[in-house]
């Protein structure tokens, strides 16, 4: 009977490591949808600000393209504290000027980066043409 005991308790024992184990998994997950719904939300806010202003290449190029458009610099002191190790592994705004029928509009491509504590570096690119 004592032996039943110690068997059944060892069974017990596994099923709760199983669930903590579980837990901890879950729990990495969330942060990593957290993390890429942050990116998303970043990139689209600096999309959006694009849309509203003036959508030539020239303008874009000089407003927003990295490391040096003023309203890009804006938006990096919003992303630095959202994504960890986004400081370390700058977001990246390219503007390409693309000839067009009636007139050249431009190919947005931007890639954020971030880098939990004991993981790889993850990317998110958003890619897009303003008429």
């Amino acid at each position: 009977m004592l032996l039943e005991a110690l068997i059944g308790i060892l069974i017990f024992s596994i099923g709760i490591l199983a669930l903590v184990g579980m837990q901890a998994a879950s729990v990495k997950q969330v942060s990593s949808a957290k993390y890429r719904t942050d990116a998303s939300l970043l990139a689209n806010d600096l999309m959006g600000q694009m849309w509203l202003g003036d959508r030539t290449p020239v303008n874009l190029t000089t407003q927003f393209a990295s490391p040096s458009g003023a309203a890009y610099l804006l938006w990096l002191a919003r992303v630095t504290p959202v994504l960890p190790g986004s400081a370390a592994h700058l977001p990246s705004v390219n503007v390409r000027a693309v000839p067009g029928t009636f007139a050249p509009h431009a190919e947005v491509r931007i890639t954020l980066y971030w880098q939990p504590p004991s993981e790889p570096l993850h990317q998110y690119l958003l890619v897009t043409e303003m008429q």
